[in-house]
């Protein structure tokens, strides 16, 4: 990972606040498959209405951006893509916070996270199996090749890792299969023109 001291600002905080929470998107793929550079960091929250205020203030406004406990309230409302961003001050580097609420990939995401030692630190890492169908769920909305180049690293470096019957399954039930066949090709929609 390029800089683990980065991931450390947010997760050390989520640890402390006991707040359950897994890493996501291009950091997670980075740890599963190859390093490229990202100047964020994906993160899915299971935050509860009393957690609110804990999480606001595990971020001080000295050192991060962190919206008010009411936008946060707010966006824990929404029965899906709850979000919002934390920034560290001074180094920009950003948190994409992702709230669960009735999407059954992220609960069986969580309940599949893994703890993985990260230099001197533990993290907990979405499983590889979940990081691909978002990452194909990516895909499919903005058509970005950097997803299936993620996919395709993983796949090289970790692939006997990830549980091939259960990535079927959850493709199968997003109606992923033309977006999957095209990352295990390695072509995007501008190589199928």
């Amino acid at each position: 990972m390029q800089h683990p001291e980065l991931v450390a600002l947010f997760t050390t905080r989520l640890d402390a606040a006991r707040i359950p929470y897994m890493i996501t998107g291009s950091v997670a793929a980075m740890l599963y498959g190859e390093p490229r550079f990202t100047n964020d960091l994906d993160v899915v929250l299971r935050l509860s209405s009393s957690d609110i205020e804990g999480a606001v203030a595990a971020f001080p406004d000295a050192e991060f951006y962190c919206p008010p406990a009411a936008v946060i309230a707010l966006e824990s409302k929404r029965p899906l893509r709850g979000h919002f961003d934390i920034i560290h001050r001074q180094t920009g580097y950003r948190a994409d916070v992702y709230l669960m609420r009735c999407d059954p990939l992220h609960e069986w995401g969580m309940a599949h996270r893994k703890r993985i030692p990260v230099e001197a630190r533990a993290i907990w890492l979405a499983p590889p199996e979940y990081v691909i169908v978002r990452k194909l769920e990516y895909f499919r909305e903005g058509h970005s090749e950097k997803h299936l180049l993620d996919i395709a690293g993983m796949l090289a470096i970790s692939g006997g890792a990830i549980d091939m019957p259960v990535l079927d399954r959850l493709i199968a039930e997003r109606g992923l299969q033309g977006e999957w066949q095209q990352a295990q090709r390695g072509k995007t929609t501008d190589d199928t023109r």
